[in-house]
């Protein structure tokens, strides 16, 4: 339960405190999904590097923007934002990025399952904060916007001509990764 003194005019404490409660989530998955994506930026080989490599950084700096912006909005709603990778460890329930050093195509098969991932739970997210707070709702919509236009930047690296998914049914980041191999 989270424990606030006060918070942003015409939002009660119950309202505030699920809120909290559903952006502290969002702050540790994006703080897991920044230091993953920089991860996989130093850990990316073979052809396509340098496209890839170049293409993450941006999306890199944009999640790092969206986790102050979620710390941020906890703040303002009278709560305390937990930013240490303890407080990662302590909320999340996904598994750890699994590749080290691999090809392009394996890591961005693996990202195509993070993002399903990050993108769901935001989803998921934006239909509770539907009655609860309008404003941390438009900040979720238009972060979700962004992550599913990276998603969809490493779709295009993926799919086939048809539009076709090697990461379609793919249930694990390892399995996803084996599919492009």
């Amino acid at each position: 339960m989270t424990d606030i003194s006060y918070t942003t005019p015409g939002l009660s404490t119950e309202q505030s405190t699920r809120a909290i409660e559903l952006l502290q989530y969002r702050l540790a998955a994006y703080n897991d999904l920044h230091l993953t994506l920089k991860h996989v930026h130093w850990n990316v080989v073979g052809p396509n590097f340098i496209a890839v490599h170049e293409m993450i950084d941006p999306q890199v700096e944009l999640v790092r923007g969206f986790a102050d912006e979620v710390a941020e909005r906890i703040a303002t709603m009278g709560g305390s934002p937990g930013g240490t990778t303890g407080d990662i460890a302590r909320v999340r329930d996904w598994d750890d990025y699994s590749l080290r050093r691999d090809t392009v195509g394996a890591h961005l098969a693996a990202l195509d399952l993070v993002y399903r991932g990050v993108v769901t739970s935001n989803r998921d997210a934006i239909t509770e904060t539907d009655e609860l707070d309008p404003i941390t709702q438009d900040m979720l919509i238009a972060q979700t916007a962004e992550l599913e236009k990276f998603q969809w930047f490493v779709r295009a690296h993926l799919e086939n001509a048809s539009g076709q998914l090697p990461t379609d049914g793919a249930g694990s980041e390892s399995g996803a990764a084996d599919t492009s191999r």
